[in-house]
């Protein structure tokens, strides 16, 4: 156990609360800072243009003098995928990570290009570090999507954490077990804050286990009269691991489709961590020299998104496999919420191509969630019996959900923080209370560029999304102040013809804006707001519309 000092311990997340996804949590005393994961958003449908969703690292850089290390509960997007921005914002001295978790960040920073020597330490269930004198963390196995999967014990000067992960307990996983008994005796010595997993807090009972998926996968093999393409998340990769077994029993050639897929696919293989026979496997302009019933495609794109292989494949856009009729597609995952949308599209652009296509439901299991329902939450809180608790990993609803489970099983409101990013714990000789708050906006991220987006670029994208854009040139000549000829008005994406009296009536309108601001000597930048003033007031009256309004002055006298 680190020796007492006189400084509280202060706990608060950067990402991860009111969201699933972007979880970065923060442990910080007066001279020493560790965080536990480093994850991304993937966008919603309102952030057009947008790559990721990442935290806003202010406060890291402000502090970067006491950040000592990085650990990572697990190999996930949304608990890894923001170390590349982290890395180039801040130092990160040494970063902790299970063994299949450091391949996927080691290929991760690889292709991120970043050159400098990050050290990366593995660790296992047995392992324990000291960190700065103030933090001693151990490990504890959970079961969860995907494989090497922990949950962290942090002793401090003023107390224990237990910081779950993501989890589930599953009692006949793939893979090995959830070390229930070593949690139940971190909670019998004594745990003072739990921060748990809260993505099922909404499903009563039990999460049904992985092996339940199997029983509808054979099914789907031994029925299945042409090719089976198999779409799920490329790093639920105990889901791949029961496909592929299953298509080998079968006797079919396995085609991996999808850079995200074809990367953890060949990790996990150097690892040991999915099997699959160097004669089982072809590639994809192998496919056609197949019969279709010896052929099982895995492939990404189970969320509908437009890139993915699978709606490549939809779309006939990919160079050497397109949909046939007879091919029986399996979406092995639910929507994420807000990509219900997308998924039901590619449903039917499928079908119509004359596939069977197998969604997950009640009567047939294809997908099963690798996190925990109400009941295991309720088992988690008996296992820990923490004195105070902090729900993570959740939108709002979510972590007030397990707030409540949490006051169903015995614990005072009071001890309960349902909290935003940014919100600080304040953990002293074994008591929390509430703290102050740190910066945590969100960064939007389009492309590799560091400095993320504005929120006022977003606007502006969608603005021109739903509303369009007109764009009035105006040629002038500074000396004479004078308009040397009429504007010319160009309209995209709003529904105006080129002939359009609205169009012709947008001219006159910002014509007559500008001789009234050169009349009073108005210099370029006013003479652009009075005409976009002009132009998008008349643009409304008679259309209801608010198309953006891009005022282009040329200089007549260059």
């Amino acid at each position: 156990m680190p020796g007492r000092t006189s400084s509280p311990v202060n706990i608060f997340a950067l990402g991860g609360l009111g969201e699933v996804g972007k979880n970065t949590y923060c442990f910080e005393t007066e001279n020493s800072l560790i965080l536990v994961d480093a994850g991304v958003r993937f966008p919603e449908a309102n952030l057009p243009g947008v790559d990721y969703v990442i935290p806003d690292y202010s406060y890291l850089k402000s502090n970067r003098a006491k950040i000592k290390a990085l650990i990572i509960t697990h190999g996930h997007e949304d608990h890894i995928g923001g170390i590349p921005f982290l890395v180039r914002s801040v130092n990160i001295p040494v970063i902790y990570a299970p063994r299949l978790a450091s391949a996927l960040i080691r290929h991760k920073l690889e292709e991120a290009r970043i050159r400098e020597n990050i050290k990366i330490v593995e660790y296992d269930s047995k392992s324990s570090f000291d960190i700065a004198g103030e933090f001693h963390i151990t490990f504890f196995r959970v079961t969860h999507s995907i494989p090497d999967s922990y949950g962290i014990c942090i002793d401090t000067p003023q107390g224990r954490i237990i910081e779950t992960g993501d989890f589930k307990i599953d009692l006949t996983p793939v893979g090995p077990i959830f070390e229930i008994e070593k949690l139940a005796q971190l909670g019998a010595e004594g745990v003072d804050l739990l921060m748990s997993d809260s993505t099922n807090a909404e499903i009563e009972g039990y999460t049904p286990s992985e092996t339940n998926v199997r029983k509808g996968v054979e099914e789907v093999f031994e029925k299945a009269p042409g090719r089976i393409i198999v779409s799920t998340f490329s790093s639920n990769i105990n889901r791949i691991q029961q496909v592929v077994e299953v298509a080998c029993e079968h006797d079919r050639k396995i085609c991996i489709l999808g850079r995200s897929m074809e990367t953890v696919v060949g990790i996990a293989r150097q690892y040991g961590i999915i099997k699959i026979p160097d004669n089982a496997l072809i590639s994809d302009e192998m496919v056609k020299n197949h019969r279709a019933q010896e052929i099982c495609i895995l492939c990404t794109g189970s969320q509908g998104e437009e890139m993915a292989a699978l709606s490549r494949i939809a779309r006939g856009d990919h160079r050497n496999v397109h949909i046939i009729p007879g091919d029986t597609i399996v979406f092995s995952s639910n929507p994420i919420p807000g990509n219900g949308a997308l998924v039901d599209r590619l449903v039917n652009d499928l079908v119509k191509q004359g596939a069977e296509v197998k969604l997950n439901s009640l009567a047939f299991s294809l997908h099963s969630s690798g996190h925990p329902s109400r009941q295991e939450l309720r088992l988690m809180m008996r296992l820990v019996e923490p004195r105070h608790f902090m729900p993570v990993h959740g939108e709002y609803r979510m972590l007030k959900l397990h707030g409540d489970i949490a006051k169903e099983v015995g614990m005072s409101p009071e001890k309960i923080f349902v909290l935003g990013n940014g919100d600080v714990l304040e953990l002293y000789d074994h008591k929390i209370r509430r703290g102050g708050h740190v910066p945590a906006d969100d960064v939007y991220i389009d492309g590799n560029d560091l400095d993320g987006l504005s929120s006022q670029i977003l606007r502006d994208r969608e603005e021109l999304k739903n509303e369009g854009m007109m764009a009035v040139l105006l040629t002038l000549d500074p000396k004479r102040n004078a308009m040397v000829v009429p504007p010319l008005v160009y309209a995209r994406g709003f529904a105006v013809g080129s002939d359009s009296h609205v169009l012709r009536h947008s001219q006159i309108h910002a014509e007559e804006a500008v001789r009234a601001a050169l009349a009073r000597g108005a210099n370029f930048a006013e003479i652009k707001s009075t005409v976009r003033s002009a132009v998008s007031h008349y643009i409304y009256r008679k259309t209801a519309r608010s198309p953006m309004i891009i005022p282009i002055i040329m200089n007549a006298d260059k």
